[in-house]
């Protein structure tokens, strides 16, 4: 249900899908769908919880297999390329919910929140010699590149599209690693 929700959420503006869609998605009955949920706002809210989730616990794999002192511009990449492999729930995280209720807007901001402290904890491993406060502002940096690069890879925009999908990516590795470590870039 949620995975049929997401899809009709990714490629259409959410407030246009009715619970009649996403059951007739999911293969099953609107009651079915409102036995388990009050809302088509609230499969929304659930799909994009699932979401953020896997999303965080992805980020934490990425630091826990980081080298110390290495490029921080990799697990960026393989980040970006997980999102890529998620497409439809990134497309309804980053782009189609934007605004669409108080707590879509509450699950985005909270899953930032996690977001930063684990990229924080990616920029203690890969520079011993950060302070908090600088690791904290780099890890707004790679969050605020991590995000415009997810949405321009999901819409395919002008930018997305001119470089193509692999400078792309190696692009936004190298602009990680420079974020990260300006003496190195």
């Amino acid at each position: 249900m949620i995975e049929a929700a997401t899809e009709l959420f990714a490629t259409q503006p959410p407030d246009e899908v009715t619970v009649a869609d996403i059951a007739a998605r999911a293969e099953m009955t609107s009651a079915a769908v409102y036995y388990h949920f009050s809302s088509k706002d609230q499969v929304l809210a659930e799909g994009m919880r699932v979401f953020a989730t896997a999303l965080r616990e992805q980020v934490q794999a990425l630091t826990e297999a980081h080298r110390p002192g290495a490029d921080v511009g990799p697990a960026v990449t393989a980040l970006l390329a997980w999102l890529g492999e998620h497409r439809s729930a990134a497309t309804v995280f980053f782009v189609t919910s934007a605004g669409m209720s108080q707590e879509a807007e509450a699950l985005r901001q909270e899953s930032r929140t996690e977001l930063l402290a684990e990229l924080v904890r990616l920029i203690h491993k890969a520079r011993e010699d950060v302070s908090d406060a600088e690791a904290a502002v780099i890890g707004l940096g790679l969050l605020a590149l991590l995000e415009t690069a997810a949405i321009s890879q999901v819409r395919g925009d002008d930018v997305y599209r001119s470089l193509g999908h692999r400078s792309f990516v190696r692009e936004v590795g190298r602009l990680a690693g420079r974020i990260a470590d300006p003496a190195a870039g």
